[in-house]
């Protein structure tokens, strides 16, 4: 019979916690959880890079694409016009800086990509309260 430990239990409620949250989100949410995703797995990658974590370093900054990835796959080009294209553009250099980043060990590349997802995310929430529902919104600029 094994024994449980406080922390086993603590990352138990944290995993319940950010179900509950997800579950729970509108659209607009969802995007800033995602943001902040990415910008979390970014700084994770930082501290790996500094104790030269390699494998890990590479799982986390592959799980920042994925996330990346994700919300550049939810963008409808189709109706989102120029912002949606353009945040297209800037999700593809993204993914590729990461991808840089975990080749070649570089911290810049990380702060530089760290830098362009606050932005993002400093944009996506000063969307005024009234508009954030609107569905046009989430369809386009993710």
């Amino acid at each position: 019979m094994g024994m449980t430990t406080s922390a086993g239990n603590a990352g138990h409620y944290e995993q319940i916690d950010c179900y509950t949250g997800v579950a729970e989100a509108d659209p607009h949410q969802l995007v800033k959880m995602l943001l902040d995703g990415a910008l979390g797995k970014i700084a994770v990658a930082k501290g790996l890079v500094t104790r030269g974590e390699t494998a890990t370093k590479g799982e986390v900054i592959g799980q920042a694409i994925s996330i990346v990835g994700g919300l550049r796959s939810s963008l409808d080009l189709s109706k989102g016009g120029e912002i949606a294209a353009n945040l297209d553009n800037l999700y593809e250099y993204i993914e590729r800086r990461l991808l840089e980043a975990n080749l070649n060990n570089d911290l810049a590349i990380l702060d530089e990509v760290a830098a362009l997802l606050r932005e993002i995310k400093g944009a996506w929430e000063s969307i005024p309260q009234e508009l954030r529902s609107k569905p046009e919104l989430s369809a386009t600029a993710v």
